[in-house]
């Protein structure tokens, strides 16, 4: 009986860190309980105490009953009668209120098991108690924990003496998990419920993307550079903007670290997620040219009153200032907070066909061909009579989708036009 209620503290107190006396105030509480359930009638008793002393591993267990008049004596479970209490105490009058000792016989032996549940069932709330009252403040720190077992999709992890929960929407896609790997989690909350204090943890985050940048980047630690926005798709790609109130600080160059060093370890931790810094900006039109880069804008709109921000890039550069699936301008609408719309630039192309077109109608007069006709003969590189003396009766038919009848006269007025040319600068 001893050793278990000593074990019982030492154990509660040492391994799970919960306060002795909580401890002590579970196991008198369980006794009690033990008590009320062991001893028939005890329910009727009012008021018990159990006195656990945590040396010896002794206990036991007290009622408090008011002091009545002999004739008076009705309640055996609350009340005692005057000539009892006088025995105890000379001085006792009807309606004192005494203490006696209604521990029985190998109490203590008995009552370990009976309580054990009742004191788990307290002892677990205590803990999860200490558990709010350490991490209620810590909501937005970064935690070290192990992979300690999985629930469905949930990750369970072991915080030392507490454990935390990942629940699947917080984990990163591809990002995959064994019992006892060591990770990093960001806290997200610490929510106190119907079932007790939990500790939610999160790896997709933004925030925790925040939390590595500030302490992997001493100027963003002592607010020299400061992180203006983030925008995030967990497992592929982050978009940071930074900004630093002193010139001479080059808030992007401070993120990438000498060589990249800084960046790298934030990647690394984020299993190669992707991570571009951006030099952040209140012209929405420097912020939008930083946020696609690395493509080169041709044209930039704003739409103040909608927050909508229309640019127009080369045909080379619109798979990247788009991204894969949409990915690069999605991100950059985000870190933003402006609905950015990205189009090719058409404006060459409509200058090209205007002077295909033009082209195309001289030459038509010139042949005495359709506009249409030719158009294709130009797109074809019969952009004049020249070079269309330098294509066969084949070429020009298979350009037209006309017979090779209908190509020779074409063929044939464009070699007169070549040389009367000729002629003429001949005479002159």
């Amino acid at each position: 009986m001893t050793n278990d209620i000593v074990a019982l503290i030492e154990y509660y107190e040492k391994e799970k860190g919960i306060d002795r006396d909580k401890v002590v105030a579970a196991l008198e509480f369980a006794f009690i309980s033990a008590y009320r359930k062991m001893v028939p009638g005890a329910d009727a008793i009012e008021t018990l105490r159990a006195d656990v002393n945590t040396r010896k591993g002794e206990t036991r267990i007290f009622a408090s009953l008011t002091v009545c008049a002999d004739e008076g004596y009705k309640d055996k479970f609350n009340q005692v009668p005057l000539t009892t209490a006088l025995k105890k105490n000379p001085a006792a009058q009807p309606g004192d209120i005494q203490e006696f000792n209604v521990t029985p016989k190998d109490f203590g032996r008995i009552a370990v098991q009976t309580a054990k549940q009742t004191m788990m069932q307290r002892l677990r709330q205590a803990e999860k108690e200490m558990i709010y009252e350490e991490f209620k403040d810590r909501a937005g720190d970064i935690v070290s924990g192990t992979v300690r077992r999985f629930e469905r999709n949930d990750v369970m992890i072991d915080l030392g003496k507490f454990e935390g929960v990942m629940p699947n929407k917080e984990r990163v896609q591809g990002e995959d998990y064994n019992i006892g790997d060591r990770i990093r989690c960001y806290v997200l909350a610490v929510e106190n419920e119907g079932r007790g204090p939990e500790i939610i943890l999160s790896r997709s985050h933004p925030n925790f993307v925040r939390r590595l940048f500030e302490a992997e980047v001493n100027e963003i630690s002592d607010r020299t550079v400061e992180i203006r926005g983030i925008a995030r798709e967990s497992g592929f790609r982050t978009k940071v903007a930074v900004w630093s109130m002193d010139p001479k600080v080059d808030p992007v160059g401070a993120c990438v670290g000498m060589r990249g060093a800084r960046v790298k370890n934030i990647v690394r931790e984020l299993n190669n997620e992707k991570v571009d810094i951006i030099r952040w900006s209140e012209d929405p039109r420097e912020f939008v040219r930083e946020a696609l880069k690395p493509a080169e804008l041709r044209s930039i709109t704003i739409d103040e009153a909608n927050k909508v921000v229309h640019v127009t890039v080369d045909e080379a550069d619109l798979s990247k200032a788009i991204g894969r699936k949409g990915q690069n301008a999605r991100l950059s609408s985000r870190l933003m907070g402006w609905d950015v719309q990205v189009r090719r630039d058409e404006s060459k192309e409509e200058q090209f066909k205007e002077k295909i077109g033009g082209a195309a109608h001289t030459l038509g007069e010139q042949l005495g061909i359709s506009d249409e006709l030719a158009e294709k003969l130009t797109v074809a590189g019969g952009i004049s009579p020249e070079f269309i003396t330098g294509m066969s009766e084949e070429d020009i038919s298979e350009a037209l989708e006309i017979s090779i009848e209908e190509a020779a006269p074409i063929l044939a007025r464009a070699l007169a036009i070549v040389s009367n040319a000729e002629s003429d600068d001949t005479n002159d």
